[in-house]
Protein backbone atom coordinates (compact mmCIF):
# COMPACT_ATOMS: atom_id res chain seq x y z
CA UNK A 1 0.00 0.00 0.00
CA UNK A 2 2.83 2.72 0.98
CA UNK A 3 6.06 3.03 -1.08
CA UNK A 4 8.28 4.83 1.68
CA UNK A 5 10.46 2.80 4.13
CA UNK A 6 9.49 3.10 7.77
CA UNK A 7 13.46 2.19 9.03
CA UNK A 8 14.98 4.24 6.62
CA UNK A 9 12.82 7.12 7.01
CA UNK A 10 13.14 6.81 10.92
CA UNK A 11 16.64 6.37 10.91
CA UNK A 12 17.23 9.31 8.29
CA UNK A 13 15.43 11.65 11.12
CA UNK A 14 17.66 9.98 13.54
CA UNK A 15 20.56 11.23 12.01
CA UNK A 16 19.14 15.10 11.62
CA UNK A 17 18.30 14.99 15.28
CA UNK A 18 20.01 18.24 15.85
CA UNK A 19 17.62 20.20 13.70
CA UNK A 20 14.96 17.67 15.17
CA UNK A 21 15.87 19.49 18.78
CA UNK A 22 16.33 22.99 16.61
CA UNK A 23 12.24 22.46 15.50
CA UNK A 24 11.32 21.18 19.03
CA UNK A 25 12.67 24.31 20.41
CA UNK A 26 11.15 26.50 18.18
CA UNK A 27 8.01 24.82 18.08
CA UNK A 28 7.57 24.22 21.63
CA UNK A 29 8.39 28.34 22.10
CA UNK A 30 5.79 29.06 20.37
CA UNK A 31 3.56 26.70 22.23
CA UNK A 32 4.54 27.92 25.48
CA UNK A 33 4.39 31.78 24.36
CA UNK A 34 0.63 31.14 23.65
CA UNK A 35 -0.47 29.17 27.19
CA UNK A 36 2.02 32.17 29.11
CA UNK A 37 1.00 34.96 27.28
CA UNK A 38 -3.60 33.84 27.05
CA UNK A 39 -2.40 33.02 30.76
CA UNK A 40 -1.70 36.43 31.75
CA UNK A 41 -4.06 37.88 29.57
CA UNK A 42 -6.48 36.23 31.34
CA UNK A 43 -4.66 37.08 35.04
CA UNK A 44 -5.36 41.35 33.51
CA UNK A 45 -8.57 40.32 32.39
CA UNK A 46 -10.07 38.94 35.75
CA UNK A 47 -8.43 41.77 37.73
CA UNK A 48 -10.21 44.62 34.88
CA UNK A 49 -13.25 42.57 35.20
CA UNK A 50 -13.44 42.23 38.58
CA UNK A 51 -13.66 46.35 39.12
CA UNK A 52 -16.95 46.27 36.88
CA UNK A 53 -17.80 43.64 38.80
CA UNK A 54 -17.31 41.03 36.26
CA UNK A 55 -14.38 39.06 36.57
CA UNK A 56 -15.60 35.69 34.25
CA UNK A 57 -16.17 38.13 31.43
CA UNK A 58 -12.64 40.04 32.30
CA UNK A 59 -10.99 36.95 32.09
CA UNK A 60 -12.67 35.39 28.56
CA UNK A 61 -12.15 38.34 26.89
CA UNK A 62 -8.17 39.24 28.42
CA UNK A 63 -7.68 35.69 27.41
CA UNK A 64 -8.80 35.87 23.92
CA UNK A 65 -6.71 38.98 24.03
CA UNK A 66 -3.27 37.15 24.85
CA UNK A 67 -4.64 34.58 22.45
CA UNK A 68 -5.11 36.67 19.47
CA UNK A 69 -1.69 39.00 20.07
CA UNK A 70 0.60 35.57 19.62
CA UNK A 71 -1.29 34.22 16.66
CA UNK A 72 -0.47 37.85 14.99
CA UNK A 73 2.77 38.28 15.69
CA UNK A 74 3.22 34.49 14.42
CA UNK A 75 1.29 35.28 11.36
CA UNK A 76 3.69 38.27 10.71
CA UNK A 77 7.10 35.85 11.20
CA UNK A 78 5.55 33.06 9.10
CA UNK A 79 7.82 33.53 5.91
CA UNK A 80 10.54 33.61 8.37
CA UNK A 81 9.78 30.30 10.05
CA UNK A 82 9.56 29.01 6.89
CA UNK A 83 12.74 30.10 5.36
CA UNK A 84 14.54 28.89 9.10
CA UNK A 85 12.56 25.99 9.92
CA UNK A 86 11.09 24.01 7.47
CA UNK A 87 13.07 24.35 4.52
CA UNK A 88 16.47 24.24 6.27
CA UNK A 89 15.31 20.86 7.62
CA UNK A 90 14.48 19.59 4.01
CA UNK A 91 17.99 20.68 3.44
CA UNK A 92 19.65 18.18 5.96
CA UNK A 93 17.24 15.84 5.18
CA UNK A 94 18.00 15.71 1.45
CA UNK A 95 21.68 15.57 2.45
CA UNK A 96 21.14 12.15 4.40
CA UNK A 97 18.61 10.64 1.99
CA UNK A 98 21.44 10.62 -0.74
CA UNK A 99 24.15 9.32 1.84
CA UNK A 100 26.13 12.42 1.99
CA UNK A 101 28.39 13.50 4.67
CA UNK A 102 27.92 16.76 6.50
CA UNK A 103 30.71 19.12 6.05
CA UNK A 104 33.80 18.85 8.50
CA UNK A 105 33.28 21.23 11.56
CA UNK A 106 30.17 22.52 10.75
CA UNK A 107 26.26 21.78 12.49
CA UNK A 108 23.09 20.74 10.89
CA UNK A 109 21.57 23.88 11.63
CA UNK A 110 24.04 25.97 10.45
CA UNK A 111 24.80 23.79 7.35
CA UNK A 112 20.75 24.57 6.71
CA UNK A 113 20.89 28.31 6.70
CA UNK A 114 23.89 28.27 4.22
CA UNK A 115 22.11 26.82 2.14
CA UNK A 116 18.76 28.06 1.98
CA UNK A 117 20.64 31.09 1.64
CA UNK A 118 22.25 30.16 -1.15
CA UNK A 119 19.25 28.84 -2.83
CA UNK A 120 16.81 31.80 -2.10
CA UNK A 121 18.59 34.36 -1.23
CA UNK A 122 15.82 35.98 0.49
CA UNK A 123 12.84 34.81 2.58
CA UNK A 124 10.42 36.26 0.34
CA UNK A 125 12.35 34.23 -2.74
CA UNK A 126 11.12 31.19 -0.91
CA UNK A 127 7.78 32.67 0.68
CA UNK A 128 7.05 33.43 -3.22
CA UNK A 129 7.54 29.90 -4.82
CA UNK A 130 5.74 28.35 -1.94
CA UNK A 131 2.55 30.05 -2.48
CA UNK A 132 2.67 29.55 -5.92
CA UNK A 133 3.27 25.68 -6.02
CA UNK A 134 -0.01 25.52 -3.36
CA UNK A 135 -1.68 27.37 -5.34
CA UNK A 136 -0.56 25.07 -8.35
CA UNK A 137 -1.41 22.31 -6.12
CA UNK A 138 -5.25 23.70 -5.42
CA UNK A 139 -5.66 22.44 -8.62
CA UNK A 140 -5.63 18.49 -7.90
CA UNK A 141 -7.88 19.37 -4.71
CA UNK A 142 -10.30 21.26 -7.36
CA UNK A 143 -10.21 17.98 -9.80
CA UNK A 144 -10.62 15.55 -7.01
CA UNK A 145 -13.48 17.20 -5.16
CA UNK A 146 -14.98 17.39 -9.26
CA UNK A 147 -14.77 13.51 -9.46
CA UNK A 148 -16.31 13.13 -5.65
CA UNK A 149 -19.21 15.49 -7.69
CA UNK A 150 -19.82 12.89 -10.32
CA UNK A 151 -20.14 9.78 -7.84
CA UNK A 152 -23.46 10.73 -6.50
CA UNK A 153 -23.89 7.20 -4.54
CA UNK A 154 -21.12 8.80 -1.93
CA UNK A 155 -22.63 10.69 0.62
CA UNK A 156 -22.09 14.11 0.64
CA UNK A 157 -20.51 13.93 4.58
CA UNK A 158 -18.06 11.79 3.20
CA UNK A 159 -17.33 13.83 -0.05
CA UNK A 160 -16.41 16.92 2.31
CA UNK A 161 -14.20 14.70 4.42
CA UNK A 162 -12.16 13.27 1.57
CA UNK A 163 -12.08 16.66 0.06
CA UNK A 164 -10.66 18.05 3.75
CA UNK A 165 -8.46 15.03 4.06
CA UNK A 166 -7.03 15.37 0.53
CA UNK A 167 -6.57 19.19 0.90
CA UNK A 168 -4.30 18.61 4.21
CA UNK A 169 -2.14 15.98 2.35
CA UNK A 170 -0.84 18.42 0.13
CA UNK A 171 0.90 19.81 3.10
CA UNK A 172 4.02 17.83 2.67
CA UNK A 173 3.57 17.74 -1.00
CA UNK A 174 5.06 21.39 -1.11
CA UNK A 175 7.31 21.05 1.18
CA UNK A 176 8.85 18.00 -1.48
CA UNK A 177 8.56 20.02 -4.16
CA UNK A 178 11.01 22.26 -2.55
CA UNK A 179 13.28 19.44 -1.58
CA UNK A 180 13.64 18.82 -5.16
CA UNK A 181 15.52 22.07 -5.92
CA UNK A 182 17.62 21.82 -3.58
CA UNK A 183 18.71 18.31 -4.18
CA UNK A 184 19.47 19.67 -8.15
CA UNK A 185 21.53 22.88 -6.62
CA UNK A 186 20.37 24.52 -9.65
CA UNK A 187 20.48 28.40 -10.28
CA UNK A 188 16.46 28.68 -10.51
CA UNK A 189 13.65 27.73 -8.29
CA UNK A 190 10.97 28.70 -10.46
CA UNK A 191 11.99 26.24 -13.12
CA UNK A 192 12.78 23.40 -10.47
CA UNK A 193 9.53 23.85 -8.87
CA UNK A 194 7.98 23.85 -12.54
CA UNK A 195 9.44 20.67 -12.96
CA UNK A 196 8.45 19.07 -9.70
CA UNK A 197 5.22 20.09 -10.31
CA UNK A 198 4.94 18.28 -13.45
CA UNK A 199 6.53 14.73 -12.05
CA UNK A 200 4.18 15.31 -9.15
CA UNK A 201 1.22 15.02 -11.60
CA UNK A 202 2.29 12.10 -14.04
CA UNK A 203 2.93 10.38 -10.86
CA UNK A 204 0.17 11.62 -8.77
CA UNK A 205 -1.63 8.40 -7.78
CA UNK A 206 1.25 7.17 -6.12
CA UNK A 207 2.03 10.30 -4.37
CA UNK A 208 -1.23 10.94 -3.32
CA UNK A 209 -1.95 7.20 -2.11
CA UNK A 210 0.89 7.80 0.21
CA UNK A 211 -0.01 11.47 0.89
CA UNK A 212 -3.13 10.24 2.11
CA UNK A 213 -2.06 7.33 4.16
CA UNK A 214 0.68 10.15 6.34
CA UNK A 215 -2.28 12.60 6.60
CA UNK A 216 -4.63 10.16 8.34
CA UNK A 217 -1.12 9.03 10.51
CA UNK A 218 0.00 12.19 11.29
CA UNK A 219 -3.65 13.72 12.98
CA UNK A 220 -4.67 10.41 14.42
CA UNK A 221 -1.06 10.99 16.31
CA UNK A 222 -1.88 14.32 17.06
CA UNK A 223 -5.38 13.59 18.16
CA UNK A 224 -3.77 11.22 20.65
CA UNK A 225 -1.44 13.95 21.64
CA UNK A 226 -4.46 16.16 22.02
CA UNK A 227 -5.76 13.89 24.75
CA UNK A 228 -2.55 13.20 26.73
CA UNK A 229 -2.34 17.17 27.03
CA UNK A 230 -5.87 18.49 27.92
CA UNK A 231 -6.34 16.67 31.36
CA UNK A 232 -3.13 18.65 32.48
CA UNK A 233 -3.81 22.01 31.06
CA UNK A 234 -7.11 21.97 32.52
CA UNK A 235 -5.33 21.37 35.61
CA UNK A 236 -3.18 23.76 35.73
CA UNK A 237 -5.59 26.03 34.87
CA UNK A 238 -7.97 25.12 37.31
CA UNK A 239 -5.48 26.09 40.04
CA UNK A 240 -5.23 30.10 38.34
CA UNK A 241 -9.22 29.91 39.09
CA UNK A 242 -9.93 29.31 35.31
CA UNK A 243 -12.83 26.51 35.43
CA UNK A 244 -14.11 26.61 31.81
CA UNK A 245 -13.31 24.35 29.08
CA UNK A 246 -12.62 26.31 25.92
CA UNK A 247 -9.56 27.97 26.62
CA UNK A 248 -7.94 24.38 28.28
CA UNK A 249 -9.29 23.05 24.92
CA UNK A 250 -7.56 25.52 22.86
CA UNK A 251 -4.37 25.98 24.25
CA UNK A 252 -4.48 21.86 24.30
CA UNK A 253 -5.17 22.24 20.47
CA UNK A 254 -1.60 24.77 20.41
CA UNK A 255 0.00 22.07 22.50
CA UNK A 256 -0.75 19.10 20.30
CA UNK A 257 -0.05 21.80 16.91
CA UNK A 258 3.49 22.30 18.47
CA UNK A 259 4.14 18.71 19.04
CA UNK A 260 2.68 17.71 15.28
CA UNK A 261 4.32 20.39 13.73
CA UNK A 262 7.83 19.78 15.75
CA UNK A 263 8.16 15.70 16.18
CA UNK A 264 5.27 14.12 13.58
CA UNK A 265 5.09 16.18 10.31
CA UNK A 266 9.21 15.96 9.94
CA UNK A 267 8.10 12.12 9.10
CA UNK A 268 5.67 12.37 6.79
CA UNK A 269 7.68 14.97 5.33
CA UNK A 270 10.86 12.57 5.12
CA UNK A 271 8.12 9.69 3.94
CA UNK A 272 7.25 11.48 0.81
CA UNK A 273 10.51 12.84 -0.02
CA UNK A 274 11.74 9.15 -0.34
CA UNK A 275 8.85 8.05 -2.41
CA UNK A 276 9.32 11.47 -4.93
CA UNK A 277 12.65 10.73 -5.39
CA UNK A 278 12.60 7.12 -5.58
CA UNK A 279 9.49 7.51 -8.18
CA UNK A 280 10.64 9.89 -10.43
CA UNK A 281 14.41 8.84 -10.28
CA UNK A 282 15.55 9.06 -14.53
CA UNK A 283 11.95 10.68 -14.96
CA UNK A 284 11.38 13.97 -17.33
CA UNK A 285 8.63 16.12 -17.20
CA UNK A 286 5.82 14.80 -19.76
CA UNK A 287 4.69 18.01 -21.77
CA UNK A 288 1.16 16.38 -21.62
CA UNK A 289 0.89 16.88 -17.91
CA UNK A 290 2.72 20.12 -18.44
CA UNK A 291 -0.08 21.45 -20.71
CA UNK A 292 -2.91 19.96 -18.40
CA UNK A 293 -1.49 21.86 -15.76
CA UNK A 294 -1.57 25.18 -17.81
CA UNK A 295 -4.79 24.87 -18.57
CA UNK A 296 -5.98 24.53 -14.95
CA UNK A 297 -3.77 26.79 -12.77
CA UNK A 298 -3.31 29.90 -13.64
CA UNK A 299 -0.57 29.84 -10.74
CA UNK A 300 1.23 27.31 -13.08
CA UNK A 301 1.16 29.48 -15.74
CA UNK A 302 2.52 32.52 -13.27
CA UNK A 303 5.28 29.84 -12.49
CA UNK A 304 6.43 29.41 -15.76
CA UNK A 305 6.70 33.06 -16.45
CA UNK A 306 8.77 33.34 -13.16
CA UNK A 307 11.24 30.79 -14.26
CA UNK A 308 11.75 32.44 -17.83
CA UNK A 309 12.57 35.75 -16.63
CA UNK A 310 14.31 34.61 -13.64
CA UNK A 311 18.01 36.47 -13.64
CA UNK A 312 20.63 34.89 -11.41
CA UNK A 313 22.46 38.32 -11.05
CA UNK A 314 19.03 40.47 -10.35
CA UNK A 315 17.26 37.97 -7.70
CA UNK A 316 16.21 41.64 -5.47
CA UNK A 317 13.85 42.35 -8.66
CA UNK A 318 11.53 39.21 -6.93
CA UNK A 319 11.48 40.17 -3.67
CA UNK A 320 7.80 41.85 -4.39
CA UNK A 321 6.48 38.50 -5.42
CA UNK A 322 5.15 37.06 -2.30
CA UNK A 323 2.63 40.21 -2.51
CA UNK A 324 1.55 39.38 -6.08
CA UNK A 325 1.15 35.74 -6.03
CA UNK A 326 -0.66 34.97 -3.11
CA UNK A 327 -4.12 36.99 -4.93
CA UNK A 328 -6.11 33.78 -5.84
CA UNK A 329 -6.58 32.27 -9.30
Amino acid sequence: MIDFKFGQVMSTLFKTKEFVLFRFLIYMGITVAYIAVTGTGGGIGYLVGKVGNNPESGVFYGMFGGFALVSGVLYFFREYLLYLVKAGHIAVIVKHLDNQPMPEGQSQVKYAQGVVKDRFTESSVLFGVDQLIKGVLKTFTRIFSGVMLLLPFIPQPLVKFANAVVTMSLTYVDEVILAYYIRNNSTNPWEDSRKALVLYAQNYKTFLKNALFLTVMTWVMALLVLIVVFAPLAALMSFGGYEGGFWPFALAVVTAWGLKAALIDPFAMTALMQVFFKVTEGQEPNPEWEAKLERGSKKFVKLKEKAFNWVQGDRAKTDDTAAKITQTD
